[in-house]
Parts: C-alpha cells; sequence; structure tokens
C-alpha cells in the first residue's frame, strides 16, 4: 500500500524486548541456539558463533564456514568496542599472469579460481579466545546435532536454494552434498549433513587446527588441483585474521560505527555525513527530494568506494596516506561532496571526490545479561559461493567454498588489484551506534552493495524520522545501482545507473524523480537485503530486539 510522502510505513509487527538477552538472526532455530547458550552461561559472543554455525548449515544460500567474517564487538569490562577483520587472503598461486594466461579479462564468479581462503573459522576462535565462556565444543554442538538428525527447511531459504542447484549443479561435489537426489530441499523437508556435522565435530574437539591445518586443507587443496584451482593447504596454514580499531562518524549526535577498508563500511558513513547537511526530517520520508539526495549522496560515495577502498596494507595510494580513512568521513569532506549535488537533476556521471592533501550474506546481532553486544556478518559472497565443494577419499567437508576473489581487479594500477595474499575488497559489514558513550545499538544489513545503503537508511529513519527499531527496518528501502565497481572492470558511471524503490512509494514521488532524470526499475525484494537489530535502552538497561520482515527469521530474548 502507497503512503503519502511524509506518512510514516507501519511496522509489520512489534519489536520484541527482554531484560537479559536477546538475539536476532535470519533463521528461528538459529535465534533460538544463541538464547540456548547464553542460559547455559555462555557470552553474547559464543551466542553468535553457535548462531553462525547453524546459519551455515540451516542457510548456505548466504553463509557457511567455507566464507569470512566480520564483527563489532561492545566489552562491557573495558566500556569500548573492538573489530575484527576476518577475510581471507589470495591464494600464494594465483596472479593476474595466471588469471589472463586462460584467456579471462576478469576473474569469473564461481569456479576455481575466485577462491580465497576461508576466515570464518579462524574468526570464531579468535572472538571465542577473547570474549567466549563457554568451551568451543559446547557452543558447535547445536549446529553439529542439526546437522545430524536434521531440521525442516523454511520457506525463503528453500526459494533461494532452488535457484542455486541451477547454478551450482555442474559443479564436482554439489549434488551429493547439496541436493536431495539432484533437487534442491523444499520448505519444510527435513534437511541434514552429515558432513558438515563431521567437519564441525572436530573443529570443536580440536580446536582451529582442525580446519587449518591436517585432512580439511589437504582434501581441499587436491580437490582444488582437479578442478584447475590453486588454493593450498599451504594458504590455510598462513591463515590469520586481524583486529582492528572500528571508525565512526557523529550523525545528529548519534557516533556510527564501521569497520575501515578492506571493506565498504565507510560508505555508509560518508553517505550520511553528506546527508547531515540537509534538513531530512522536514523533506519527509518518501518524499522525491529526500529520495533524490539520498542517491545522489550515495553515487558520491560509491565512486570514492570504487575508486579508493582496498586492503590498506597493499596500497599505495590514497588509503596508504595517513588519515586518509578519517578524512574521507570528516565534516569537511563532506561539505565538499555535498556542494555538488544538484537538487534538480540526477548526476549522470560522477568522479571520485578529491581529498585535501596531507553479493548474499548472513547478519545477526546477540546481547547478553552483562552488557556486551555482537554485531556479527559473515558471507560466502554471491549465494552459496564459488561453486566449490571439496570431496576427498574420506568423503566431503560439507560446505563450500567463498568467491571473494572476484571482487579483485587485474589492472596492477588499480588499488584492488589481485595480488598474492592480498585481501579483496570486501562487501559484508556489521554497523553499532553509540550515544554519549554509551552502547546503543547493534545492527546490520546485508546484501551486497545495499549494505552501505541499507546501513544509512536504518540510521536515517531512527534519528531523522523517529522511525522505532522494527518500523526502521520495515519500511520501504531505496537501492541504486550502476556505479563503478571495485574491480575496476565495470566502466565508471556514465547513464545515472539505475534506481529500485520498493513498492509503497507514492505515484507522485516516482513521477518527480523520473521527471529529474533518476531510471526507475522494479527489482526483487532480495536486492534490498536483510535487517537484523537490537537496542539497549538507556535509561532500563532493557532489550530491544527488531528482525527483517523480508526473511525468515526473527528476534527474540529472555
Amino acid at each position: 500500500m502507497a503512503f503519502s510522502a511524509g506518512d510514516l510505513p507501519r511496522a509489520t509487527r512489534s519489536e520484541v524486548m527482554a531484560p537479559h538477552a536477546m538475539a536476532a538472526t535470519s533463521q528461528p532455530l538459529a535465534t533460538q541456539i544463541a538464547l540456548e547458550i547464553m542460559r547455559a552461561g555462555g557470552s553474547a559472543v559464543d551466542g553468535a558463533i553457535g548462531a553462525n554455525a547453524a546459519l551455515g548449515l540451516m542457510e548456505p544460500t548466504g553463509s557457511g564456514i567455507g566464507g569470512d567474517l566480520f564483527a563489532i564487538v561492545w566489552d562491557p569490562k573495558t566500556g569500548k568496542l573492538h573489530g575484527y577483520n576476518g577475510s581471507g587472503r589470495a591464494p600464494a598461486g594465483l596472479t593476474i599472469e595466471l588469471v589472463r594466461s586462460r584467456g579471462l579479462e576478469a576473474i569469473p564468479p564461481v569456479g576455481p579460481l575466485p577462491c580465497t581462503v576461508p576466515g570464518c573459522v579462524d574468526g570464531w576462535f579468535a572472538l571465542h579466545e577473547r570474549f567466549g565462556k563457554l568451551a568451543m565444543k559446547d557452543v558447535l554442538a547445536p549446529a553439529v546435532g542439526y546437522a545430524r538428525d536434521g531440521f525442516p527447511l523454511s520457506p525463503v531459504i528453500a526459494q533461494g536454494w532452488a535457484l542455486s542447484v541451477r547454478r551450482y549443479e555442474k559443479f564436482a561435489g554439489f549434488k551429493d552434498q547439496f541436493t536431495i537426489d539432484g533437487r534442491a530441499p523444499a520448505t519444510g523437508e527435513v534437511w541434514k549433513n552429515p558432513a558438515l556435522a563431521r567437519t564441525l565435530g572436530r573443529i570443536g574437539s580440536e580446536g582451529r587446527s582442525a580446519f587449518y591445518l591436517g585432512e580439511v586443507p589437504r582434501t581441499v587443496e587436491q580437490y582444488m588441483k582437479e578442478q584447475g584451482g590453486v588454493l593450498a593447504a599451504s594458504d590455510f596454514a598462513s591463515h590469520q585474521g586481524e583486529w582492528v580499531e572500528p571508525v565512526s562518524a557523529n550523525y545528529r549526535g548519534y557516533e556510527v560505527w564501521e569497520l575501515p577498508p578492506n571493506g565498504q563500511g565507510i560508505a555508509a558513513l560518508q553517505i550520511l555525513k553528506m546527508m547531515e547537511g540537509f534538513d531530512v526530517r522536514g523533506m519527509g520520508f518518501g518524499s522525491a527530494d529526500y529520495v533524490h539526495t539520498f542517491v545522489e549522496a550515495k553515487k558520491l560515495a560509491f565512486e570514492d568506494r570504487g575508486r579508493y577502498y582496498a586492503d590498506p596494507a597493499f596500497v599505495t595510494g590514497l588509503l596508504g596516506e595517513k588519515g586518509a580513512v578519517a578524512k574521507l568521513i570528516s565534516g569537511e569532506y563532506a561539505a565538499q561532496q555535498r556542494a555538488r549535488i544538484d537538487m534538480k537533476a540526477a548526476a549522470l556521471a560522477v568522479e571520485p571526490g578529491r581529498l585535501p592533501s596531507g553479493a548474499d550474506t548472513i547478519y545477526l546481532t546477540v546481547a547478553d545479561k552483562d552488557g556486551m553486544m555482537v554485531s556479527f556478518i559473515q558471507s560466502n559472497y554471491r549465494g552459496m559461493g564459488s561453486g566449490m565443494v571439496p570431496t576427498g577419499p574420506n568423503g566431503g567437508l560439507g560446505f563450500m567454498l567463498q568467491d571473494r576473489g572476484e571482487q579483485f581487479a587485474l589492472d596492477p594500477n588499480h588499488p584492488n588489484a589481485l595480488v598474492p595474499g592480498k585481501r579483496p575488497f570486501h562487501t559484508i559489514i556489521p554497523a553499532f551506534i553509540t550515544k554519549d558513550g554509551k552502547p546503543w545499538m547493534s545492527f546490520g544489513v546485508m546484501g551486497g552493495a545495499m549494505q552501505p545503503q541499507g546501513h544509512a537508511q536504518i540510521v536515517i529513519n531512527l534519528v531523522d524520522f523517529g522511525m522505532t527499531l522494527q518500523q526502521a527496518g520495515d519500511a520501504p528501502r531505496i537501492h541504486h545501482d550502476g556505479s563503478t565497481e571495485p574491480q575496476g572492470m565495470v566502466k565508471p558511471m556514465a547513464d545515472g545507473g539505475v534506481l529500485n524503490l520498493e513498492p509503497g512509494f507514492a505515484d507522485e514521488t516516482l513521477k518527480e524523480l523520473a521527471r529529474r532524470g533518476h531510471k526507475l526499475k522494479p527489482a526483487p525484494t532480495a536486492v534490498f537485503g536483510g535487517y537484523q537489530a537490537i537496542v539497549r535502552d538507556p535509561k532500563t538497561g532493557m532489550y530491544i530486539g527488531a528482525s527483517e520482515s523480508r526473511k525468515d527469521g526473527h528476534a527474540a530474548g529472555y
């Protein structure tokens, strides 16, 4: 149902409230697992790891131990945020020359070449070592049990699984480990993954080394050789994630936190800092002025994203300069960028800003009785990943390898150029908000390039338009596509790109946007991402949870 500009859309359901703990995930059983782990004495980090392990089984269309993770943790003991970058690196044998020698002008989205080292399991153990309470065996036990004994598949995930079968059925190992007699499991059908149960069981009993040393990487290496890939056991052995300092920008008194590149989180901060200079509340939610301003700010931020964001350890250009990230998210730079926005017409071509010198995912959030809050995101990248499902003499491993390497550019002069051992530009980003130095909100919006756009819209919905936590996620979303991509293979935006609006925006808004030069096009629900959030009431200490109405999951607490 369409709403008039300035009116607020209704929430699809009530917020969830609880005094001691809260979890919000994209699958109901995973939410329950997080709560069960915390009831047994586990921390919010334990609950997040347990839920993530379950989602790799229950929602392999967006996650799994063959992928990477990022997290932001509020630690009540130290009273500060901790960031973790769990992205894997390019294999030692993957070079620009190798890719070009196979007649390719870009790294393909599937197959053996885009596979980078999985950073997920390493991330589990790094987070657990610092913030965990229960033994890892107990944390992973619920996922092991469901993988062994089975669970009924939920509807939205079943739809994605059916699409994935057509995408991956040609790859060795896929049908054996991810189908039932060559077809996707249907809604309500019981799915088991005994191979994953064995792998997770070993990880729980033997620790991190069960995944990065020994049989698992040896099986992966042999399988990859047979498929024409170069990911090797030595790449697993050399992997190490990284603790990083989150970065923030203030938006109307709220401190919004993201992780620095190689991820895209600072794009959300760039958008927000540009939007801060406009009377967004006065424009009204759903108005042509609001949508137009937001999209134009996104275009400017994403040109910087496409030209500058990369692994800072390998960049000698902009991000290699001291203080570059701080400049990108500064108020001064935002004012400079904001002045480039024409309120009467959509920009058809945008150049990156000039600084002063000097892609499917799961998101979950968990909070515990001690005040620890975790913003956690994990993905295999494009849906289930690369299509590479390792199997060996002792059977399959039960997971698919990610295809993050597709994000590398083959231009050696590009900041995101492929280099062995380098981390690719990354789309998955967790977020957090503090207010007056206190934890307020842990949230995320999964979904490739939608993520920074979604983060900024959630913040604006809450702060400018005064929506509730559930309303902020349910409100129709804006998605713009067509900006320059970090791979450097897509031509810079030259036609203004395409604007996707979810159903609900008024006809007069659509007509006015078209008049200003925006190219509007309908898009499927999946394009607009998936949201989970937890707020801690600063007055009572109670938790408030919200979950994405477009997916299968829910928020719950105790």
